[in-house]
């Protein structure tokens, strides 16, 4: 480790954070300038922020989003991340790696005294939400996560709704069946590209032998994601799956029996949660993103919450609902907002790591049920499961050296 702050001790890292006054610009960074923070930075605002460095291990990503606005351009770039955290005085860094380098990354932020913003799936085993949660508490640090759907007012608002019983008692929710991870099967090494800290990129991983489908397609392979594709069940799965418990208001919980309805790697799981409330990964992929959201299906009628918009049967339920929200740009802007305001006042954000870690879970604890083909008894408090010892040694991953998560 380059950085001084991991070893002076959890006193001294919280100290060094600089507060922000009410007049103040709020200093930002960005580590990992992919597809996702390319995108951010070019169709959002970050109101009363500025970006004083970039951070990436394939440096030209750098430079590349310093090009996507004038303002971004005088952000400093950095190769290691570390040499960043101990040079610039920030209050938060948006963590948009890929999903098997973020917990790591996101710890050393919060040790270093800086807030943090985690792209979603938060993380990529249950221990490292365990870890992440243990962190952020250490050292007293703002945590949201990427899951935008708890700000949108239209989302939130329905949200807001189930959870005071608006359509009476939940009896089923139905989401999609999403998708697995990939398994990677050995290739023959490609040519690195230039400027690319290989070691680095693959984190925690084994140090494979360079390939493009793992550096461009990452999320497809279980190793760096728990099936991060487009429907996978840690890509949407994870915003559908975290409407579901923002909307039952189970942020500090989750459900009880995980069981496969069926088998193969694709099987639908269904749940229980403690209320009897059932949820149900069963539902097809639809093309108007409905998958991003759920069904609610309770003793007064029937809502189904997705991305920006919302039906109701019977209708009346929603005649106060708030504008539909249009995908697209902009669609983050409340999220970040609500990310930066609570830099500011200390306050815990919408999409907050307890909540994170617990929406995370149920896409973790979905594979694993799949995997071991078999009902799975799963204790919320004691985040364990009952009855089966080998899906608890895969609630974590071996990590490789050098890489290991900081003792909090």
């Amino acid at each position: 480790m380059l950085r001084r702050h991991f070893f002076l001790g959890a006193a001294t890292a919280a100290a060094s954070v600089r507060v922000s006054g009410a007049n103040d610009r709020i200093q930002l960074a960005v580590i990992g300038l992919g597809g996702r923070a390319r995108w951010l930075l070019q169709n959002e605002e970050f109101p009363n922020a500025s970006f004083a460095a970039f951070a990436d291990c394939w440096l030209p990503q750098c430079e590349r989003a310093a090009q996507i606005r004038p303002s971004y351009a005088s952000a400093r770039h950095y190769q290691d991340y570390r040499r960043m955290l101990d040079r610039e005085k920030l209050d938060a860094v948006f963590v948009e790696t890929t999903t098997h380098a973020r917990v790591l990354i996101a710890i050393h932020c919060m040790q270093a005294g800086f807030d943090v913003y985690a792209e979603k799936p938060m993380t990529l085993t249950v221990e490292e939400g365990r870890a992440m949660r243990r962190a952020a508490a250490r050292y007293r640090r703002i945590v949201q996560c990427g899951t935008q759907q708890r700000s949108i007012p239209i989302n939130a608002w329905a949200s807001k709704l189930v959870r005071e019983g608006g359509i009476g008692r939940v009896k089923e929710v139905i989401a999609c069946n999403f998708e697995p991870p990939k398994r990677w099967t050995p290739q023959p090494a490609q040519p690195m590209p230039e400027g690319l800290d290989w070691d680095q990129w693959c984190n925690q991983t084994e140090l494979r032998p360079y390939h493009e489908q793992l550096q461009r397609r990452w999320a497809w392979w279980w190793d760096y994601d728990n099936g991060g594709q487009s429907w996978g069940v840690s890509g949407w799965g994870t915003h559908a799956l975290d409407q579901v418990q923002c909307a039952l208001g189970t942020d500090d919980t989750g459900p009880v029996e995980f069981w496969p309805e069926g088998e193969g790697e694709q099987a639908p799981v269904i749940m229980r949660y403690a209320s009897g409330t059932l949820l149900k990964c069963t539902g097809q992929k639809r093309p108007d993103h409905s998958d991003l959201g759920a069904i609610f299906a309770g003793e007064k009628g029937t809502l189904e919450i997705k991305r920006g918009t919302l039906v109701a049967n019977p209708p009346e339920l929603i005649r106060d609902k708030p504008e539909d929200t249009p995908e697209g740009p902009g669609e983050n802007r409340w999220h970040i907002a609500n990310f930066l305001d609570c830099v500011r006042t200390r306050r815990q954000p919408n999409a907050h790591v307890e909540a994170a870690h617990r929406s995370t879970t149920i896409c973790h604890l979905i594979s694993i049920c799949r995997e071991r083909g078999r009902k799975l008894e799963w204790d919320p408090k004691a985040e364990r499961v009952k009855n089966d010892a080998q899906a608890n040694a895969m609630l974590a991953r071996p990590r490789r050296k050098g890489y290991e998560l900081p003792k909090v």
